[in-house]
């Protein structure tokens, strides 16, 4: 298990990440794999791994079309 701590570029807030399977974690970093390939991760977090940006501002900046 894997504790990842980040801060939103965008509001600045902490952001906690737990990563059940840090092989998989691991292999993502050094470019062997993708985010997707982590199990148990949520969107938002992928998304704070991929962009550093949290859900609730990736949300603003990019609002559902209707």
């Amino acid at each position: 298990m894997t504790t990842i701590q980040k801060t939103c570029r965008v509001c600045k807030k902490p952001q906690t990440i737990v990563v059940a399977d840090t092989y998989a974690y691991e292999r993502w970093r050094a470019g062997h794999g993708y985010v997707q390939d982590i199990p148990g991760l949520t969107p938002d977090e992928r998304e704070m791994l991929l962009s550093g940006c949290c859900g609730p501002c990736f949300d603003s900046m990019f609002p559902e079309e209707d």
